[in-house]
């Protein structure tokens, strides 16, 4: 090959390259975080502070499957103080409890809340494997169609666990589950569940570089798989950045995960993105 074509090649290469950064710049749109939790009555402020740095429009806050006592007050008084940025959820401490449906049907009467959850239905490390389909859990499926109102789920999905979760979505249809850090499912069988389910959303919590799976690296790119899946179903999910334990409330800790957040958005085709990042959640939970 001649010095000139090489040249010609060469810049070529560069123009494509140029093009393909610019397909892959970070998405500047609305969001919204659709996971997240508090730790204490004071954790939210620092995310405050990041949300107004990153421009996310609203988080919603929702309970850690009864593991804090106290998160009912720190989620209420966060939805007080900064009531223009936080969606406030209904905890579910106990979803086996017979007496759970009337309890969260007081409550969002109460709070006016427009999601319950996380309810921990399968939670490998807490040691927790519950049926959705039992009676405690139908009944609060039969609240959730009655209201209106979505449940977010923490279930670690095995042939098992998807078996029993299809019969929940078909026991109620009008239900609407949100499952929580995509099941810890792989695309391919969240993609079957999807199209069977049309009640089932997913929420991509939890899913960034400190955990596993993760939808990319801190500087990777989107996995290949989710890509296409999220592609394919833009109106089946939500993006959370899934907040929790005091060190992802460190500033520099939330800088980093809320850019990684517009990174892999930016990632996705234009119109997709927005579905995620905000339009879903925005439909779905009823935000201003």
């Amino acid at each position: 090959m001649t010095r000139p074509l090489l040249r010609v090649l060469g810049a070529a290469l560069v123009v494509l390259g140029a093009c393909g950064l610019a397909a892959a710049a970070d998405y500047t749109g609305p969001l919204i975080d659709a996971h997240s939790h508090v730790s204490s009555a004071t954790a939210l402020d620092p995310y405050v502070a990041a949300m107004k740095r990153h421009h996310i429009r609203k988080v919603v806050l929702l309970g850690v499957g009864g593991l804090q006592r106290e998160e009912a007050e720190w989620i209420e008084a966060a939805a007080r103080k900064y009531p223009d940025l936080v969606a406030a959820g209904v905890r579910i401490p106990d979803p086996t409890n017979m007496a759970a449906a009337g309890q969260l049907d007081v409550e969002l009467a109460r709070t006016k809340a427009r999601v319950m959850g996380e309810a921990h239905i399968r939670h490998v490390a807490r040691k927790i494997e519950r049926d959705p389909s039992a009676p405690a859990f139908m009944q609060i499926l039969e609240l959730s169609a009655q209201r209106g109102v979505p449940v977010v789920i923490h279930d670690e999905l095995t042939p098992a666990a998807f078996a029993s979760l299809e019969a929940a979505l078909a026991a109620y249809r009008q239900a609407i589950i949100v499952l929580a850090h995509a099941g810890g499912a792989a695309p391919a069988a969240l993609e079957r569940l999807l199209e069977r389910n049309a009640n089932l959303m997913v929420d991509l919590s939890g899913m960034h570089f400190q955990r596993t799976p993760s939808l990319a690296k801190e500087k990777g790119p989107l996995d290949p798989a989710w890509k296409t899946l999220i592609t394919r179903k833009p109106d089946r999910f939500l993006m959370g950045i899934d907040v929790w334990g005091p060190p992802t409330f460190e500033p520099a800790m939330l800088d980093r995960l809320m850019t990684w957040t517009r990174r892999v958005l930016g990632e996705l085709p234009p119109a997709a993105a927005e579905r995620v990042a905000w339009k879903n959640a925005a439909i779905l939970y009823r935000l201003d």
